[in-house]
């Protein structure tokens, strides 16, 4: 039996990134909470492995050459996975192009746009005192608009992301996009977008991923003022 790959996870879109390609995979996982609103990211032993104090990471105990192998980086860690089980990045290096582009495209576009929409929308304003900047709201509630129109006119001609399989990029992208309400979006103009998000959320894999720990889901960082010292300040 494979030993389980050790699993350091937060319920955030970029932790489901990684539980939804395990299930999807169907390799055995461990999970290890980081609890991120109380600062769980700093502490040593997990800077040893993430030295960005951002989760997810993973340990891989079965690594290259057998050798135990740690990853940070949600977006490396899906490469990784893919590579060591070839599933979910083409069958070609034409199709494995097209991944890696609509891959890189989710994490120097939607998780960064869209996290500052919400941070914007729905941080901020909270917060004591209040920050209610309407310039950045409207900046980066725009930028995400653009993004998904960008996604809907590319799944008119193609059933996924990267085109007719399902592959890592998908797997990088809907954790972000499936808040597009809380990111103050309109999808009514938008239906090769709105049907993507239907089918990927129909998914076994999706549906148990996205649940791992989702009862850790919290207001924290909207209510508690500890919290966004440790999540908004400047470590």
């Amino acid at each position: 039996m494979t030993a389980p790959i050790d699993l350091y996870y937060w319920p955030t879109p970029n932790g489901w990134k990684i539980t939804i390609a395990l299930e999807e995979l169907a390799l055995p996982y461990k999970i290890h909470l980081v609890d991120i609103g109380a600062g769980d990211q700093f502490k040593p032993d997990f800077l040893k492995i993430a030295p960005n104090n951002r989760m997810p990471a993973i340990v891989d105990p079965c690594g290259p050459d057998g050798e135990p192998i740690s990853i940070f980086e949600s977006g490396a860690i899906l490469q990784y996975l893919a590579r060591k089980t070839g599933q979910l990045y083409g069958a070609t290096e034409r199709a494995r192009v097209a991944v890696d582009e609509w891959l890189m495209w989710q994490m120097g576009g939607v998780g960064p746009m869209a996290g500052q929409a919400h941070h914007f929308l729905t941080y901020a304003p909270a917060m004591d005192p209040p920050h209610d900047l309407p310039y950045a709201k409207s900046r980066y509630r725009n930028q995400v608009g653009r993004l998904y129109g960008v996604l809907d006119r590319q799944l008119a001609n193609h059933a996924f992301v990267a085109g007719d399989t399902l592959s890592i990029a998908d797997i990088a992208i809907w954790p972000w996009a499936q808040n597009w309400k809380g990111q103050q979006q309109e999808i009514g103009d938008k239906p090769h977008f709105a049907r993507w998000l239907d089918a990927l959320a129909a998914r076994p894999a999706f549906i148990k991923g996205k649940a791992v720990a989702e009862e850790l889901r919290n207001n924290a960082a909207r209510d508690d003022k500890r919290a966004q010292e440790i999540l908004f300040g400047k470590r």
